[in-house]
Protein backbone atom coordinates (compact mmCIF):
# COMPACT_ATOMS: atom_id res chain seq x y z
CA UNK A 1 0.00 0.00 0.00
CA UNK A 2 1.36 3.29 -1.14
CA UNK A 3 -1.14 5.80 0.40
CA UNK A 4 -3.47 5.43 2.84
CA UNK A 5 -3.46 6.15 6.90
CA UNK A 6 -3.72 3.10 9.43
CA UNK A 7 -7.53 3.42 10.49
CA UNK A 8 -8.19 1.00 13.03
CA UNK A 9 -11.86 -0.23 14.58
CA UNK A 10 -15.20 -1.06 13.36
CA UNK A 11 -17.59 1.63 11.12
CA UNK A 12 -19.27 1.85 7.56
CA UNK A 13 -16.07 1.74 5.95
CA UNK A 14 -13.93 -0.26 8.28
CA UNK A 15 -12.32 -3.97 7.87
CA UNK A 16 -9.33 -4.74 5.31
CA UNK A 17 -11.47 -3.32 2.07
CA UNK A 18 -10.21 0.24 3.19
CA UNK A 19 -7.15 0.50 3.06
CA UNK A 20 -7.31 -1.09 -0.52
CA UNK A 21 -10.26 1.42 -1.53
CA UNK A 22 -7.99 4.49 0.20
CA UNK A 23 -5.05 3.10 -2.01
CA UNK A 24 -6.54 3.50 -5.27
CA UNK A 25 -7.51 6.58 -5.19
CA UNK A 26 -5.71 8.45 -2.67
CA UNK A 27 -3.45 9.90 -5.55
CA UNK A 28 -6.55 11.56 -7.53
CA UNK A 29 -8.40 13.04 -4.21
CA UNK A 30 -5.07 14.82 -3.88
CA UNK A 31 -5.72 17.04 -6.82
CA UNK A 32 -8.66 19.43 -6.89
CA UNK A 33 -11.64 19.14 -9.12
CA UNK A 34 -12.75 21.06 -12.40
CA UNK A 35 -15.54 22.01 -11.12
CA UNK A 36 -14.36 25.22 -8.80
CA UNK A 37 -15.86 29.03 -8.26
CA UNK A 38 -15.58 31.98 -11.21
CA UNK A 39 -12.89 33.27 -9.72
CA UNK A 40 -10.61 30.52 -9.68
CA UNK A 41 -8.03 29.28 -11.85
CA UNK A 42 -6.00 25.50 -11.49
CA UNK A 43 -3.17 25.09 -12.79
CA UNK A 44 -2.01 22.28 -15.38
CA UNK A 45 -1.53 19.22 -12.80
CA UNK A 46 -4.72 20.81 -10.72
CA UNK A 47 -2.97 21.19 -7.84
CA UNK A 48 -2.88 24.77 -7.48
CA UNK A 49 -5.43 26.83 -7.04
CA UNK A 50 -5.29 30.90 -7.42
CA UNK A 51 -8.33 33.49 -6.89
CA UNK A 52 -7.18 35.55 -9.35
CA UNK A 53 -9.80 38.52 -8.60
CA UNK A 54 -12.04 39.89 -6.23
CA UNK A 55 -11.91 37.84 -2.74
CA UNK A 56 -14.98 35.50 -3.16
CA UNK A 57 -15.76 32.85 -5.91
CA UNK A 58 -13.09 30.91 -5.03
CA UNK A 59 -14.61 27.50 -3.62
CA UNK A 60 -12.20 24.39 -4.46
CA UNK A 61 -13.69 20.59 -4.07
CA UNK A 62 -11.18 17.69 -4.40
CA UNK A 63 -11.15 15.33 -7.26
CA UNK A 64 -12.66 12.47 -5.40
CA UNK A 65 -14.28 12.14 -2.01
CA UNK A 66 -11.63 11.25 1.17
CA UNK A 67 -11.63 7.93 2.59
CA UNK A 68 -11.76 7.70 6.35
CA UNK A 69 -8.77 9.34 8.10
CA UNK A 70 -7.21 10.77 4.68
CA UNK A 71 -6.32 13.91 5.12
CA UNK A 72 -6.32 16.74 1.81
CA UNK A 73 -3.65 18.78 2.80
CA UNK A 74 -3.10 22.71 1.21
CA UNK A 75 -0.07 25.08 1.33
CA UNK A 76 -0.61 28.91 1.53
CA UNK A 77 1.20 29.89 -1.65
CA UNK A 78 0.59 33.68 -1.85
CA UNK A 79 -1.81 36.18 0.27
CA UNK A 80 -2.90 39.32 -0.91
CA UNK A 81 -3.38 42.31 1.12
CA UNK A 82 -6.64 44.70 1.69
CA UNK A 83 -9.25 41.38 2.25
CA UNK A 84 -10.40 40.88 5.74
CA UNK A 85 -10.65 37.14 6.33
CA UNK A 86 -8.78 33.89 5.62
CA UNK A 87 -8.51 30.24 3.88
CA UNK A 88 -11.96 28.30 5.42
CA UNK A 89 -11.88 24.73 4.46
CA UNK A 90 -14.24 21.40 5.34
CA UNK A 91 -16.02 18.62 4.18
CA UNK A 92 -18.88 18.30 2.29
CA UNK A 93 -21.48 15.19 0.92
CA UNK A 94 -22.35 17.13 -2.05
CA UNK A 95 -20.93 15.66 -5.37
CA UNK A 96 -18.99 19.12 -7.04
CA UNK A 97 -20.77 17.93 -10.78
CA UNK A 98 -24.16 17.92 -9.00
CA UNK A 99 -24.08 21.88 -8.14
CA UNK A 100 -26.16 23.58 -10.39
CA UNK A 101 -24.07 27.04 -9.39
CA UNK A 102 -21.18 26.75 -6.93
CA UNK A 103 -21.76 29.15 -4.95
CA UNK A 104 -19.76 32.41 -3.90
CA UNK A 105 -18.87 31.60 -0.58
CA UNK A 106 -18.45 27.92 1.58
CA UNK A 107 -19.80 30.17 4.29
CA UNK A 108 -22.77 30.81 4.60
CA UNK A 109 -23.80 30.05 1.06
CA UNK A 110 -22.64 26.59 0.18
CA UNK A 111 -23.46 24.91 4.29
CA UNK A 112 -26.85 26.45 3.55
CA UNK A 113 -27.40 23.87 1.29
CA UNK A 114 -27.05 21.58 3.93
CA UNK A 115 -24.57 18.23 4.89
CA UNK A 116 -21.54 20.55 4.10
CA UNK A 117 -19.42 21.47 7.44
CA UNK A 118 -16.66 24.54 6.76
CA UNK A 119 -14.65 26.25 9.61
CA UNK A 120 -12.94 29.26 9.31
CA UNK A 121 -9.17 29.93 9.64
CA UNK A 122 -7.76 32.36 11.98
CA UNK A 123 -4.42 33.59 12.51
CA UNK A 124 -4.32 32.61 16.43
CA UNK A 125 -7.71 30.81 17.36
CA UNK A 126 -8.55 27.25 15.97
CA UNK A 127 -8.45 24.78 18.11
CA UNK A 128 -11.74 23.28 19.47
CA UNK A 129 -12.97 22.73 22.88
CA UNK A 130 -16.18 21.54 23.22
CA UNK A 131 -18.33 21.86 25.95
CA UNK A 132 -17.94 19.49 28.91
CA UNK A 133 -14.62 18.50 27.40
CA UNK A 134 -10.64 19.14 28.23
CA UNK A 135 -8.39 20.50 25.56
CA UNK A 136 -6.11 18.07 24.21
CA UNK A 137 -2.34 18.53 24.82
CA UNK A 138 -0.33 19.61 21.86
CA UNK A 139 1.87 16.57 20.73
CA UNK A 140 5.46 17.39 20.01
CA UNK A 141 6.62 18.48 16.95
CA UNK A 142 9.60 16.17 16.86
CA UNK A 143 7.05 12.90 17.37
CA UNK A 144 6.87 11.29 13.72
CA UNK A 145 3.74 10.47 13.61
CA UNK A 146 0.00 12.31 14.39
CA UNK A 147 -2.77 10.45 16.22
CA UNK A 148 -6.28 11.62 15.85
CA UNK A 149 -8.36 8.80 17.62
CA UNK A 150 -7.71 5.73 15.65
CA UNK A 151 -6.09 7.96 12.27
CA UNK A 152 -2.11 7.88 12.21
CA UNK A 153 -0.93 10.38 10.00
CA UNK A 154 3.13 11.05 9.61
CA UNK A 155 3.94 14.15 10.77
CA UNK A 156 6.86 15.50 8.71
CA UNK A 157 4.77 16.31 5.36
CA UNK A 158 2.15 18.30 7.56
CA UNK A 159 4.09 20.42 8.49
CA UNK A 160 4.79 24.11 6.64
CA UNK A 161 8.64 24.41 5.47
CA UNK A 162 10.86 27.10 4.96
CA UNK A 163 10.47 28.52 1.54
CA UNK A 164 12.50 27.22 -1.74
CA UNK A 165 16.13 29.03 -1.73
CA UNK A 166 19.73 28.94 -2.59
CA UNK A 167 20.15 27.65 1.29
CA UNK A 168 16.63 26.22 2.56
CA UNK A 169 18.12 22.87 2.08
CA UNK A 170 20.43 23.70 4.86
CA UNK A 171 17.40 25.49 7.16
CA UNK A 172 14.56 22.52 6.39
CA UNK A 173 16.24 20.64 9.81
CA UNK A 174 15.30 23.68 11.49
CA UNK A 175 12.16 24.69 10.05
CA UNK A 176 10.85 20.98 10.61
CA UNK A 177 9.71 22.45 14.40
CA UNK A 178 9.11 26.23 13.52
CA UNK A 179 5.38 27.06 14.28
CA UNK A 180 3.81 29.19 11.73
CA UNK A 181 0.64 30.78 12.34
CA UNK A 182 -2.06 29.17 10.90
CA UNK A 183 -2.62 31.72 7.76
CA UNK A 184 0.69 32.33 7.26
CA UNK A 185 2.65 31.83 3.49
CA UNK A 186 4.12 28.25 3.31
CA UNK A 187 1.82 26.96 6.40
CA UNK A 188 0.19 23.97 5.85
CA UNK A 189 -3.66 22.91 6.64
CA UNK A 190 -5.62 19.67 6.34
CA UNK A 191 -9.25 18.23 6.52
CA UNK A 192 -10.35 14.59 7.16
CA UNK A 193 -13.17 12.64 8.96
CA UNK A 194 -12.43 9.99 11.55
CA UNK A 195 -15.23 7.16 12.12
CA UNK A 196 -16.75 6.59 14.85
CA UNK A 197 -17.95 3.71 16.89
CA UNK A 198 -21.87 4.80 15.75
CA UNK A 199 -21.07 4.99 12.02
CA UNK A 200 -20.51 8.91 11.97
CA UNK A 201 -17.58 10.49 11.91
CA UNK A 202 -15.81 13.70 13.03
CA UNK A 203 -14.35 16.64 11.13
CA UNK A 204 -11.00 17.50 12.15
CA UNK A 205 -8.45 20.08 10.74
CA UNK A 206 -4.72 19.90 10.97
CA UNK A 207 -2.57 22.98 10.98
CA UNK A 208 0.88 22.39 10.84
CA UNK A 209 0.94 19.25 12.16
CA UNK A 210 -1.46 19.77 15.15
CA UNK A 211 -4.80 18.35 15.18
CA UNK A 212 -7.02 21.54 16.40
CA UNK A 213 -9.62 18.84 17.46
CA UNK A 214 -13.43 17.82 16.30
CA UNK A 215 -14.78 21.22 14.45
CA UNK A 216 -17.97 18.84 13.24
CA UNK A 217 -19.62 15.52 15.01
CA UNK A 218 -22.23 13.57 13.69
CA UNK A 219 -21.21 13.60 9.63
CA UNK A 220 -22.60 11.04 7.49
CA UNK A 221 -19.55 8.77 7.22
CA UNK A 222 -21.81 6.55 4.93
CA UNK A 223 -21.75 8.88 2.07
CA UNK A 224 -18.92 10.45 -0.01
CA UNK A 225 -17.63 13.36 1.34
CA UNK A 226 -15.30 16.02 -0.92
CA UNK A 227 -12.88 17.82 0.91
CA UNK A 228 -13.70 21.89 0.22
CA UNK A 229 -10.78 24.62 0.41
CA UNK A 230 -12.86 28.26 -0.06
CA UNK A 231 -9.17 30.30 -1.26
CA UNK A 232 -11.33 33.35 0.11
CA UNK A 233 -10.05 37.34 1.21
CA UNK A 234 -6.32 37.52 2.00
CA UNK A 235 -5.24 33.73 0.95
CA UNK A 236 -4.95 34.13 -2.81
CA UNK A 237 -3.41 30.61 -3.64
CA UNK A 238 -3.08 27.99 -2.40
CA UNK A 239 -1.41 24.24 -3.09
CA UNK A 240 -2.16 20.70 -2.45
CA UNK A 241 0.23 18.68 -0.70
CA UNK A 242 0.40 14.81 -0.88
CA UNK A 243 0.35 12.99 1.74
CA UNK A 244 2.23 9.42 2.00
CA UNK A 245 1.60 6.99 4.09
CA UNK A 246 3.24 3.66 5.09
CA UNK A 247 5.30 2.71 2.46
CA UNK A 248 6.80 6.00 0.07
CA UNK A 249 5.65 6.22 -3.20
CA UNK A 250 7.36 6.02 -6.15
CA UNK A 251 7.03 9.55 -7.13
CA UNK A 252 8.25 10.03 -3.49
CA UNK A 253 10.83 7.89 -4.46
CA UNK A 254 12.04 10.01 -7.07
CA UNK A 255 12.00 13.36 -6.06
CA UNK A 256 14.29 11.88 -2.76
CA UNK A 257 16.59 10.85 -5.41
CA UNK A 258 16.60 13.91 -7.29
CA UNK A 259 17.06 16.20 -4.53
CA UNK A 260 19.69 14.38 -3.19
CA UNK A 261 22.02 15.04 -6.95
CA UNK A 262 21.11 18.60 -7.15
CA UNK A 263 22.87 21.71 -5.32
CA UNK A 264 20.32 23.57 -4.56
CA UNK A 265 16.08 23.45 -5.20
CA UNK A 266 15.84 26.67 -7.35
CA UNK A 267 18.04 24.49 -10.35
CA UNK A 268 15.09 21.89 -10.49
CA UNK A 269 13.60 24.76 -12.98
CA UNK A 270 16.04 23.76 -15.71
CA UNK A 271 15.62 20.03 -15.56
CA UNK A 272 13.63 17.91 -18.29
CA UNK A 273 10.80 16.27 -15.71
CA UNK A 274 6.92 16.23 -15.98
CA UNK A 275 5.16 18.91 -14.30
CA UNK A 276 3.79 17.10 -11.50
CA UNK A 277 7.39 15.35 -10.44
CA UNK A 278 9.05 18.73 -11.26
CA UNK A 279 6.17 20.60 -8.48
CA UNK A 280 6.78 18.04 -6.18
CA UNK A 281 10.14 18.49 -6.26
CA UNK A 282 10.69 21.84 -5.70
CA UNK A 283 7.54 22.23 -2.94
CA UNK A 284 8.62 19.26 -0.99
Amino acid sequence: MTCGPHVSGAGPHGGQSAPRAMAARCRLAARFHHIHGANIRLDASHTQATRVESFANGLCFSQEPLAPGQIFLVEIEEKELGWCGHLRVGLTAHDPQSLEVVPEYSLPDLVSLGDTWVFAITRNHNRVVLEGEQAQPRGRPWEPFLLIERVRIPRDTLVGRSRPGRYSHILDELFKTNVLPATARRSRIGVLYAPQPDGTADMHIVINGEDMGPSARGLPASRPLYAVIDVFASTKSVRVIPVDYGFPSLQTLCRLVIQKHIVHRLAIDGLDLPPLLKSSCQHE
